[in-house]
């Protein structure tokens, strides 16, 4: 038998919905090999099958155990969504940059170095920074307002909007050993949220980051402009392809009617009933539950692995 497996942590309403709507598909379409369930783990051994044709990965980037576990189930020819080789290596800062290159309006965006040395290292360490920093063509490039953000991470945590120099350095000095970016601050008329899954289904949400979190999902969920929709359609498509992610959110920005991609590195992303509302949570449990279906109901199609040659030529 084939099994779906769903990895996750805290969340209460997603998971439960997910696997009872994938069970509900195996049923009406009568696929008598497949079954879905919460996943369940103990010790893993090394290069052992998980049991699992096909794992959803809702917790993996907080706990370490999960990660390495699904690479080990990748091993064996588990398709993990999302490959966490790739959502292992990837950062919002490299993200910025591709979708720059892709020809996707983005915000303009800088790395900064750590503001404190990172455990276990000194100003030695550091002997290939060019010091002082040249923080007058800095903020000319990005301009004010600005964000000052983690260039990996989420949650919104660490991200400080400023308006001046004094402000960026006040929150410079908060960041301590974080390595951070300034991203120039696109003053919005319209804001979206798109849930993308498997690189083609894309739901466009009205959202407002300025709210609370609960209340950042606009209700009635007013759509935008059909030439502005059908834009932000294939920007989500084109990320999502380019970066080999099967459940992803992406975040747009429209200013003067152009969307500028600000957040999509989301590979985990919200999909509680309360915060996302009950329409968006319908649409997305069923296009996941769709999704892993197809998944495991045809040959693997995870990215190639250069030891993927080698096993299957041994």
């Amino acid at each position: 038998m084939n099994h779906i497996g769903v990895l996750y942590g805290m969340e209460e309403s997603f998971p439960p919905a997910l696997v009872e709507r994938i069970n509900q598909l195996i049923a009406d379409r009568d696929l008598p090999n497949l079954r879905a369930e919460s996943l369940k783990v103990g010790p893993v051994l090394m290069a052992e099958p998980s049991g699992y044709r096909v794992i959803i990965d809702r917790i993996s980037q907080d706990v370490p155990f999960y990660r390495a576990f699904l690479k080990n189930a990748a091993l064996s020819g588990c398709t993990v969504l999302n490959n966490p080789f790739w959502w292992s290596a990837d950062d919002k800062f490299f993200n910025y940059a591709l979708a720059s290159r892709l020809g996707i309006a983005t915000p303009r965006t800088a790395l900064l170095p750590h503001k404190e040395h990172p455990p276990d290292t000194s100003e030695r360490s550091m002997r290939n920074l060019t010091y002082p920093l040249d923080w007058d063509s800095l903020f000319a490039y990005i301009g004010f307002p600005a964000f000052l953000k983690p260039h990996s991470g989420g949650g919104w945590k660490s991200v400080y909007k400023v308006n001046s120099r004094a402000e960026f350095f006040k929150a410079y000095d908060e960041t301590g050993t974080l390595c951070m970016t300034l991203q120039e601050g696109i003053e919005f008329e319209e804001y979206y949220r798109c849930y993308v899954i498997g690189g083609e289904r894309v739901r466009i949400m009205r959202y407002d980051p300025l709210q609370p979190h609960e209340l950042r999902y606009v209700q009635g969920n007013p759509p935008p402009a059909p030439k502005l929709a059908a834009r932000i359609e294939a920007d989500c498509r084109t990320l999502c392809h380019a970066l080999g992610y099967d459940i992803n959110t992406v975040e747009f920005a429209v200013r003067d009617g152009v969307p500028y991609a600000i957040d999509f590195l989301n590979p985990a992303p919200d999909a509680a009933r309360e915060s996302v509302g009950e329409e968006n949570f319908a649409w997305v449990v069923d296009a996941v539950a769709e999704l892993a279906i197809e998944t495991a109901t045809k040959p693997a199609t995870a990215p190639e692995y250069r030891w993927q040659r080698i096993l299957e030529g041994r």
